[in-house]
């Protein structure tokens, strides 16, 4: 199995020891995104709405650094940190996913790094 590790300045850099996405065969694994501005490492905006825009702008610069783009999800997993929130989330994901949709799991978690309120990762297939 040969691997290939992606990475943009167009995203954040990790805050951690991983990498942004990885590269095996015609498929790339991201890891999550979070609605952080690439060039301050600070999160944007107090909402669930400025966030999510963020993180799949983020998500999104992942996926062209593989020469990919949205349109390559097959599975997305949300994280959010408040379930009530699922209807903004939908509605910003159905904003910036082109159709048709991908897969996709939506998690109700205690927490996100950096105390975001959303986290979205993907898994595409050129």
């Amino acid at each position: 199995m040969e691997k290939a590790i992606l990475s943009t300045p167009l995203a954040p850099a990790a805050i951690g020891p991983y990498s942004q996405a990885v590269k095996v065969g015609n498929v790339i694994y991201t890891s999550g995104q979070i609605g952080l501005d690439p060039a301050t490492g600070e999160l944007v905006g107090s909402d669930i709405e400025d966030q999510a825009r963020q993180a799949f702008t983020n998500l999104a610069a992942v996926a062209k650094a593989g020469g990919a783009s949205l349109a390559n999800a097959v599975k997305l997993t949300l994280f959010l940190t408040d379930l009530n929130n699922f209807s903004k989330v939908n509605a910003i994901m159905a904003s910036v996913m082109p159709q048709p949709f991908p897969a996709r799991s939506t998690v109700g978690v205690a927490s996100l790094p950096k105390d975001a309120q959303f986290e979205v990762e993907a898994v595409l297939v050129l």
